[in-house]
């Protein structure tokens, strides 16, 4: 059984940081491409990062390149994304998630809210 489990989240200020964690389990995790996307309230869910299963490759949306670092540990089975310089426009749900052939696992997120 897939299971994905996000940690990390929680309110911060703008402009400070927040490292996010996902543990997974009940699959080869280093055979696997893995994602982190967001969902804002009333927003369609938005691919924010991607790393390939040997980190070899990564991607990140425009608005968080030179912010948000993705990476991964395959020897600890767990996924992580740096955040730095956060704005009040990124409050949302972050997941973690599995991208298959044809399809994507997600966690059932971790909430990140950028507020003074």
């Amino acid at each position: 059984q897939v299971q994905l489990v996000e940690s990390g989240g929680g309110l911060v200020q703008p402009g400070g940081s927040l490292r996010l964690s996902c543990a997974a389990s009940g699959f080869p995790f280093s055979s696997y491409t893995m994602r982190w996307s967001r969902q804002s309230p009333g927003k369609g869910r938005e691919l924010v990062a991607r790393i390939s299963s040997r980190s070899d490759t990564t991607n990140y949306a425009d608005s968080v390149k030179g912010r948000f670092t993705i990476y991964r540990d395959n020897a600890k089975n767990s996924l992580y994304l740096q955040m730095n310089s956060l704005k009040p426009e990124e409050t949302a749900v972050y997941f973690c998630a599995r991208q298959g052939w044809g399809y994507v696992d997600y966690g059932q997120g971790t909430q990140v809210t950028v507020s003074s």
